[in-house]
């Protein structure tokens, strides 16, 4: 299946290529080789699609709700029509096991799509508060940087509510899984988004990124990615007081209360750390059990985690590889501090999977014996590790659980939906799933603490593309 064309840059309605740019590979993390190539753009790249977005805005602004609700329509379509070859693309870059990437990772898209079109159905873009009428109207110029483990559901999420408030914006995609991005990119000219109200360029942080979140005539950045990239955005975009929402990283727990039934929660936990590679912001990977089923859960926990396949992501396997170099040398590296600190690693563990001596490849890794002061417990991994972790009583538990720098997930098992309720209002954080149940796009999704700012999805989502005006007298 051909891959699309990285070299390009779609800015006010014209694909182009940057006069000066970089050019990289995009590397298959199974294979370690070239699957494409990539431009990096420059400031200059980055004025002219702001300024394309900030000429485009104030007639976007002035859309009819639907207006925008017909374009959102087109590109959702077009979206699922497209749905194999945006998973192949999201696939080759990234590493995700085919099966994910067409069920899970190039759905997620349509998912958000389809939401933010349910919720302007809905969504009162004025009401009336004692003599005051309050709008909603939208932000303006938006920088939206996504990454490369959900590549596709991160830029849905900022794309469709941005559009969908009637925003203009410039996407910078991650550099290392940028073929969704183009494919959408094609779907906007094709379906007839206006010229100047949804830009595309390519780059690094460095490079692109800084400048984009810095510039003047951007009104909101939407980030979703590191902490640490986080925080220098904040830095960067504080000069002129612009907005910014951060979705950042997470190091969550899933609280095993004695209840619970231990072999469902325990399989079912580990299979949810080990989807996508561990590359998701909200797993739960501190995974804490009652002492006196420590050992029972270890077993559990182990059989399911070497029951999972590894291997060539264009195959029927369960996990892939890590998605690029740096981030494996990172998971090898917390492995085996974990292993230097004293955990002992129950299966899996720093070395390549038999049989797979190419390829970023991790096997999937358990920790037992973990202390809350170890750094395998602290550290954000971002890969296929958990670890288990006793405790003698739930207040313990929840304590051991909101010590943490990151409050973006979470989880609770029990006997019954009422105890779990209980407990997961205790939790310092954005998200909870009771005895194992699904995301859901109509729910926010977003963090306490260091896992960021904002809130993506939905009805919340919506609403962090929009300013609020008072007009007083209005109401009368």
């Amino acid at each position: 299946m051909h891959l699309p064309d990285a070299t390009r840059f779609f800015v006010d309605g014209q694909w182009y290529r940057p006069e000066v740019a970089d050019i990289h590979s995009v590397v298959n993390p199974a294979t370690e080789t070239a699957v494409g190539d990539i431009a990096y753009g420059t400031p200059a790249d980055v004025d002219r699609a702001v300024a394309a977005a900030k000429a485009a805005f104030p007639t976007f602004a002035r859309t009819s709700v639907a207006e925008r609700r017909e374009l959102l329509e087109a590109i959702n379509a077009r979206l699922i029509e497209r749905n194999d070859e945006i998973a192949w693309g999201i696939s080759q870059a990234m590493g995700a096991p085919i099966a994910l990437a067409r069920g899970a990772q190039a759905p997620s898209g349509p998912q958000h799509f389809g939401q933010i079109i349910r919720e302007l159905d809905r969504f009162a873009f004025e009401e009336v508060l004692g003599t005051t009428r309050v709008r909603h109207e939208p932000i303006g110029v938006c920088a939206l940087i996504t990454p490369w483990n959900w590549p596709l559901n991160q830029i849905a999420t900022k794309v469709a509510p941005a559009i969908a408030a009637g925003c203009t914006m410039v996407l910078k995609p991650s550099e290392l899984a940028p073929f969704d991005a183009i494919i959408l990119a094609g779907i906007m000219e094709e379906v007839g988004v206006p010229k100047g109200v949804f830009n595309l360029i390519h780059g690094d942080g460095a490079g692109v990124g800084a400048p984009l979140t810095a510039h003047r005539d951007v009104d909101m950045v939407s980030f979703t990615g590191s902490t640490r990239a986080g925080i220098a955005i904040s830095h960067a975009a504080a000069p002129t007081i612009k907005c910014v929402s951060l979705e950042l990283g997470g190091k969550s727990a899933a609280i095993i209360l004695p209840s619970a039934d231990l072999e469902e929660a325990v399989t079912r936990c580990v299979q949810g750390v080990m989807e996508n590679t561990g590359q998701s912001c909200n797993a739960r990977t501190r995974i804490l059990v009652p002492d006196d089923q420590y050992q029972e859960a270890v077993s559990i926990a182990v059989r399911a985690a070497e029951a999972l396949t590894v291997g060539n992501p264009e195959r029927d396997v369960d996990v892939g590889p890590v998605a690029n170099k740096a981030q494996y040398d990172r998971v090898v590296s917390l492995i085996s501090q974990g292993i230097a600190e004293g955990a002992t690693c129950l299966t899996g563990g720093p070395m390549r999977p038999a049989g797979l001596a190419r390829g970023y490849f991790v096997a999937p890794t358990l920790f037992g014996d973990v202390r809350p002061d170890m750094t395998i417990a602290r550290e954000e991994v971002f890969g296929p590790v958990a670890v288990l972790m006793r405790y003698r009583t739930v207040t313990e538990a929840i304590e051991v659980a909101n010590d943490s720098d990151y409050g973006l997930s979470g989880a609770v098992w029990a006997g019954s939906r009422e105890e779990a309720v209980a407990v997961a209002e205790e939790l310092r954080t954005g998200m909870v799933h009771i005895n194992g149940a699904c995301l859901d796009s109509a729910a926010p999704f977003g963090g306490y603490k260091m896992s960021g700012n904002g809130r993506e999805w939905g009805r919340y989502g919506l609403e962090e593309f929009l300013e609020l005006k008072s007009v007083y007298g209005a109401g009368i």
